[in-house]
């Protein structure tokens, strides 16, 4: 144990990595909005994180191996972040954390859809999505199911609230 971490307790060690919102948030828009530059991470998201906030927490999720980042082939400055093993496997996490919200909060339609198709889904869901999430940030190759993936489904579940359908 170091001096910076206040116990070896997993969820104070987990809480010392991820315990702000940020650091979650970084990770819910990689994983269900598919945003791997600065530039989307920083402009795409409703809570409105800064600059300087969301560097400094990429930083950390890099330090920590939860995500990596690798020069963008297309530009010479720009950066593209990827889920480690690491962070994929925060998605039941995510998912758990969304379910007590949809639950307990007044969480909006469209936002909450995701919830609670990945509650109803339950742990085949979740596995198939960080399979899914394997191979867009690992490159690892999956078998391929018939009809919609996860993410496709998640995302036209969300677009048919937004649009009213």
């Amino acid at each position: 144990m170091t001096d910076a971490q206040r116990s070896g307790c997993p969820i104070n060690l987990s809480l010392e990595v991820l315990g702000d919102k940020w650091s979650l948030l970084i990770i819910r828009d990689m994983m269900f909005g598919n945003r791997r530059h600065f530039r989307e991470l920083l402009t795409k998201s409703e809570e409105g994180i800064s600059s300087n906030i969301l560097a400094d927490r990429l930083k950390t999720l890099l330090e920590q191996g939860i995500i990596t980042r690798e020069d963008d082939p297309t530009h010479k400055q720009k950066g593209i972040y990827s889920l480690t093993e690491q962070g994929i496997e925060l998605l039941p996490l995510l998912a758990q954390m969304a379910a007590w919200g949809y639950k307990y909060l007044p969480v909006t339609e469209e936002l909450g859809i995701r919830a609670r198709l990945l509650r109803d889904g339950g742990p085949k869901m979740w596995a198939e999505f960080m399979d899914e999430l394997r191979e867009s940030h690992l490159g690892a190759k999956r078998r391929r199911r018939s009809g919609p993936s996860v993410g496709e489904r998640l995302q036209a579940a969300y677009e048919s609230v937004v649009n009213g359908r």
